[in-house]
């Protein structure tokens, strides 16, 4: 199965940050810390590559808080600002006003000896389609301030938002990039339902998803469904229709809901705290 996803509009959200770069201090990346590394649009690193940054690990009240930290360490290890935080709570949102005083802390004091006083920072707020931007800018700001969904896309163009004297942001669309070298990388982001689940073949994708939870948290299936989990996909895919009383016409399984069961449990927390990338693999190496 490949894992591919860039519709039209991308190309022009990647052609208006680039237009918009020169006028940002900061950039403020929002990561899935479900997968953090493949949650990382390498378009935006080649962006803002002379910009400070500050990376959040969005959606952290469902990631595994012993890889939160870890991954905390890793992205601080390599010069990024980094915190957890839950957008749609609010939790984590209060710290971030001193992080963008830490992350242009020289911006600032160059600033000053300009004797130019009280120029708010500008950050660009950008990621990955559905990692949750737009929740977080209207947490920030304490209103509503952009639309937001839980499918991908709802972002289509850029909006400056003045959140106080000191700071600016400017709301993104969520981008891809053109192609994934890696496919396991496309698998994780429809995953977490950062590609049109339209597009995808669910069947498909709720047994990768199964394949990947058996390795790395098997007891996951016991607890939300009663299943063992030393068998194949597919039969555990069986299994969560039997227990979820998911029946078609003349008494048959009906697969495709148990799929979105599956899928809809992962993304929403239901099947316990998931990290699907630990920063000491391989891949992420550098």
């Amino acid at each position: 199965m490949n894992y591919q996803w860039y519709p039209g509009h991308m190309t022009k959200a990647k052609r208006m940050m680039q237009e918009n770069i020169k006028l940002i201090d900061l950039i403020i990346e929002l990561v899935d810390a479900r997968i953090p590394a493949s949650s990382r649009n390498p378009d935006i690193d080649e962006l803002g590559k002379n910009k400070g940054r500050i990376v959040l690990l969005n959606k952290a009240d469902l990631a595994d808080p012993v890889y939160n930290r870890q991954w905390i360490n890793y992205f601080t290890d390599r010069g990024a600002y980094v915190l957890e935080m839950n957008s749609r709570t609010g939790e984590g949102v209060k710290k971030i006003q001193g992080l963008v005083g830490e992350a242009c802390r020289e911006k600032i004091e160059r600033d000053k000896k300009r004797g130019i006083v009280n120029r708010p920072v500008r950050a660009m707020v950008a990621g990955i389609p559905n990692v949750g931007k737009s929740t977080f800018i209207n947490s920030f700001a304490g209103k509503a301030c952009t639309k937001t969904g839980n499918k991908p896309g709802v972002t289509k163009g850029k909006q400056w938002i003045r959140l106080n004297k000191n700071l600016e942001l400017l709301d993104t669309p969520g981008i891809l990039w053109p192609k994934f070298e890696d496919q396991e990388v496309g698998k994780k982001l429809a995953f977490i339902g950062s590609m049109n689940d339209e597009i995808v073949p669910m069947q498909q994708l709720a047994c990768d998803l199964t394949e990947l939870l058996q390795k790395l948290y098997p007891q996951a299936f016991a607890e939300r469904y009663g299943i063992k989990p030393e068998r194949k996909p597919y039969r555990i895919l069986e299994m969560i229709a039997e227990s979820r009383k998911c029946y078609g016409k003349g008494e048959s399984l009906d697969l495709d809901r148990a799929c979105m069961i599956l899928t809809d449990d992962f993304r929403s927390g239901r099947l316990g705290r998931i990290t699907l990338e630990r920063p000491k693999e391989g891949a992420l190496e550098e």
